[in-house]
Order: structure tokens, then C-alpha cells, then sequence
């Protein structure tokens, strides 16, 4: 379980292919806290924390991750959104994030306005995950407000700290995200096409 409020940036050092498995093995600040068997959030995606070298850490992802998410187009050099699980009993100041990424979306806007930004996604709705006004949506592991709730459309407003230490600061138009669209309202969408 994660909050969404993203600790730090790693970098890919490097990427090894085993059968369908990637091995992702990255640099990062807090490396030298983590431990084996650690679940530790990857643009959002919950990851096993599998050996440690140094200030490098690896992980693992299988085939339904790879496909399902954006870490299939991981080359080395790129940064990642990083967030350790939560701790029970300390504030939850994102919303409740599982780290289970249920579709991608592609940016389709990037605007700055007086020292924000606001960044539009487009995603495949048929897939049933809906978006509401004023509710949380994960993009690549950051907990964020959804400000327009289109059909299959959204926007976000960013702050700029937010920009600065997260992934947003790289995007552009075409940029492919992870998205977790929020359990409550996942579950409320699953019991209202039920019968």
C-alpha cells in the first residue's frame, strides 16, 4: 500500500531481459534503506525489491507488467517516480494507492499558467476505470485531484515542487503514464454494472 507521494527519482543503470522477466536495476537516494523482499512503487508500480549493490538496487518485472504498464519502455538513463510502501500509523497524505497500475494514458497537453501547469490524458475507457471531478487519480505513482473529468479524458494541475521532483517535468505530448484510477471509485463502478 502506497500513498502516492513520491519520495524521490531513481535512474535505470540497467536492464536485463530473462525469458519474459526485465531485471530493472536502479540508482537511487534511498537504496541504502531498502532490503530484499522490500515492495518499493516504480511509476507507481509495486515492485520487489530483488538484490542490492551499493547505491543500485534491482527489481523485477514479469510479462502482464511489462504489457500493462509503461516500465516496458524503460531504456537505461531514465528516471523513475519512487515511493516506499507506506507505514501504518503515519499520516496518509496522498490517498490510498495499491501500486496496481490499471491502464496507461498518453499526455495530450501540457500547459503552464502563472507558474503551474495543467497536463491532459487521454485513456481507453472501455476498460471501465472512470475518472470524477475533484477525485484522486495515480499518474505514474503521484497522487493528484482530477480537475477536468472528460469521457475518456482528464486533467491535472501541478504545482511546481510537483514538477520538479517527479516525472512531470519530463513530459511532453505523446508522453505514455501509468494510471491508478481510485479503489473507491473502482469498486463503485463494479458494483453498479452488477445485477
Amino acid at each position: 500500500m502506497f500513498t502516492g507521494i513520491i519520495e524521490t527519482l531513481g535512474k535505470v543503470t540497467k536492464l536485463e531481459k530473462e525469458g519474459s522477466n526485465l531485471h530493472i536495476s536502479v540508482n537511487s537516494a534511498i537504496t541504502e534503506e531498502l532490503k530484499i523482499d522490500q515492495s518499493v512503487a516504480h511509476n507507481g508500480v509495486c515492485l520487489t525489491v530483488v538484490s542490492l549493490n551499493g547505491s543500485t538496487y534491482t527489481v523485477t518485472a514479469i510479462e502482464e507488467t511489462l504489457q500493462k504498464t509503461n516500465l516496458g519502455n524503460l531504456t537505461a538513463g531514465d528516471t523513475v517516480n519512487l515511493e516506499r510502501a507506506m507505514i501504518l500509523g503515519s499520516r496518509l497524505d496522498g490517498h490510498i494507492v495499491q501500486g496496481h497500475v490499471d491502464q496507461t494514458g498518453v499526455c495530450t497537453t501540457v500547459e503552464e499558467k502563472e507558474g503551474s501547469w495543467f497536463f491532459s490524458f487521454e485513456y481507453d475507457v472501455s476498460k471501465g476505470n472512470p475518472t470524477i471531478e475533484k477525485g484522486s487519480i495515480t499518474i505514474d505513482g503521484t497522487s493528484l485531484t482530477v480537475v477536468d473529468s472528460g469521457e475518456n479524458t482528464f486533467r491535472v494541475a501541478i504545482i511546481p515542487y510537483t514538477y520538479e521532483n517527479t516525472r512531470f517535468g519530463s513530459y511532453t505530448k505523446g508522453t505514455v503514464v501509468n494510471l491508478e484510477f481510485d479503489v473507491i471509485g473502482k469498486y463503485v463502478a463494479k458494483l453498479m454494472t452488477q445485477k
